[in-house]
């Protein structure tokens, strides 16, 4: 079952740190990695579009896919807001989880500018925890970020009980899936 978003959603970041634009073609799911391309089938009227995951979500039960304004647009679904589709992987981004693997859970615990600030709090966390790592990221606005993570864990419960451990330091904590 696919849903669509757009308005509430116009012009904020979405998971991937870029910037939702509703008339793009792009969408949200857990089920595939960020980055990974998708072909969407409308099973009631045979229409498809080719989409890019930028986002998490749709967060209602039942539902795996919230498309943008436009994708749902051009396979027809826009006035029922929902419709049965077929979902099928065009590609991921190398070294993202298999499609259909279990989630995998971190803790991060700060998101850097300067990557020496990033490798501070690895040190500073590394004599507690030995699965401290830093993560280098670029944003659709070619920013590099360097993250501050811990993990990965198998379950949400895992990575919470290291959450509220790691809280001590007083960092930020955030558990991330993918």
């Amino acid at each position: 079952m696919a849903s669509w978003y757009g308005p509430g959603f116009h012009r904020h970041h979405n998971a991937e740190g870029g910037v939702y634009n509703q008339e793009d073609l792009t969408a949200a799911s857990i089920a595939f990695p960020l980055g990974s391309r998708v072909m969407v089938t409308n099973l009631d009227n045979g229409r498809s579009v080719e989409v890019t995951i930028t986002d998490r979500g749709p967060f209602k039960k039942g539902r795996k896919i919230d498309l943008s304004h436009r994708a749902a647009q051009m396979i027809g679904m826009l006035d029922q807001g929902t419709a049965r589709v077929r979902i099928a992987l065009i590609s991921k981004p190398p070294g993202t989880r298999d499609v259909g693997a279990p989630l995998r859970y971190w803790v991060q615990v700060g998101s850097f500018s300067e990557e020496q600030n990033a490798e501070q709090v690895q040190t500073r966390l590394a004599s507690s925890y030995s699965d401290v790592h830093v993560v280098s990221v670029l944003d659709a606005d070619q920013h590099r970020y360097y993250r501050v993570r811990m993990g990965a864990f198998a379950t949400r419960s895992a990575a919470e009980t290291r959450a509220f451990e790691a809280s001590r330091f007083g960092l930020p904590v955030v558990i991330i899936t993918e």
